[in-house]
């Protein structure tokens, strides 16, 4: 089994990532950010959903969000499979906060249960094949839609067809350039998508809660 230490995402403006992550959602040392090396329009092919126990947690980070800056693409709602809502920060990356609870059992915690980075994918099986040939183990399997993997820590990965993961996002599908992202794991490879995954010791330094 493989695990993810941590996510670097790449932005245009460091000093007011740091700001924005720290205010929005305060994930610590497993978000870090580095200044962007390359241009990038449009979806950028993944998303990061934050996991949270329910609807009052939901609101909370959304709220947070939005008053550092974030913009909604899907307001917080009740689904068939839970309650969530999609927002995106400054810096463009994609942010789906979300529960299975349909109610709240208390106030709102601020605690999150763990992170999924969802990459989006044009081929499922050739990106599957990929991942298992590094060492990952499938926790959940979908056909061509959708692929979960098992994860030692709090940071999970799966795979999402591309065209899919932009309308659950709430945007189009259409992109260019870089991914803007960097996985932190035990190897260093390239994925079939262009996704690449460094050592947990490199990408750039670390984001502090």
């Amino acid at each position: 089994m493989t695990s993810i230490d941590a996510i670097t995402l790449e932005v245009s403006d460091l000093a007011a990532a740091e700001s924005f992550y720290a205010k929005a959602f305060g994930l610590g040392s497993r978000l870090r950010l580095r200044e962007a090396r390359e241009s990038s329009t449009g979806f950028r092919g993944f998303t990061l959903s934050l996991t949270v126990s329910q609807p009052a947690d939901v609101n909370a980070l959304i709220g947070s969000a939005v008053d550092a800056g974030a913009t909604v693409l899907k307001p917080a709602a009740k689904s068939m499979w839970g309650y969530g809502g999609v927002v995106q920060a400054p810096d463009g990356a994609i942010w789906k906060v979300a529960t299975s609870a349909k109610k709240d059992t208390g106030p709102a915690t601020g605690k999150i249960d763990s992170i999924v980075l969802l990459l989006g994918s044009t081929d499922v099986a050739a990106s599957r094949k990929c991942y298992l040939d590094q060492g990952f183990t499938v926790a959940k399997s979908f056909g061509r839609m959708y692929v979960e993997f098992a994860s030692a820590g709090d940071v999970k990965l799966g795979l999402y067809r591309r065209r899919a993961l932009a309308k659950d996002a709430g945007v189009a599908p259409e992109g260019s350039g870089s991914h803007r992202i960097v996985v932190n794991g035990a190897s260093q490879f390239t994925d079939p998508d262009g996704f690449a995954w460094a050592g947990s010791g490199q990408a750039g330094g670390q984001l502090g809660a």
